[in-house]
């Protein structure tokens, strides 16, 4: 192996390393100081990415890729916020075999009241060492690295902005 590809390998670890050290600290405040009287920070995950589907539902295997829990935490999950009444499930119509969780308008409504104060919290938190320059630069190269892994390619910022900008 040649210098130049080691250097290669030993800045990209760097570089994810110190963004992982950054996730774990931003994330470490962002669940100190989570408003969660009615959802908690894992209830409001679900929420988010339900908020920012079409039509605030989605089927619950799809919702499971875009969470960083196991399937059967996240039934669990669905199941409390269900009894709660801030989400309902549903038959696929597409697949028997399926469920589609959605967004009640209650749900919507806890959600967008606790989206809203987070969203201070998260603006203070990311925002505290960053421009807004670096803020757009933060999001682009954040998006490229997510799309170069694999994920999805659709940018979600314009809903959620959508629903805590009120």
């Amino acid at each position: 192996m040649d210098d130049a590809r080691r250097s290669d390998k030993a800045t990209a670890v760097a570089a994810w390393e110190a963004l992982f050290r950054a996730q774990v600290t931003v994330m470490r405040a962002l669940n100190a100081d989570f408003p969660g009287g009615e959802i908690s920070f894992n209830e409001y995950d679900v929420c988010f990415n339900l908020s920012t589907q079409p039509g605030r539902r989605c089927r619950m295997r799809d919702l499971t890729g875009h969470l960083l829990l196991t399937q059967p935490s996240v039934s669990r999950l669905v199941e409390r916020l269900a009894s709660r009444g801030i989400v309902e499930k549903q038959p696929d119509p597409n697949d028997a075999r399926g469920v589609v969780v959605a967004l009640t308008a209650h749900g919507f409504d806890v959600y967008r009241s606790v989206a809203v104060q987070h969203a201070r919290t998260i603006a203070d938190q990311v925002g505290a060492g960053l421009d807004d320059d670096e803020l757009r630069t933060l999001t682009e190269l954040c998006t490229k690295l997510r799309v170069a892994a694999g994920g999805p390619d659709r940018d979600r910022r314009p809903r959620a902005v959508e629903a805590v900008s009120a």
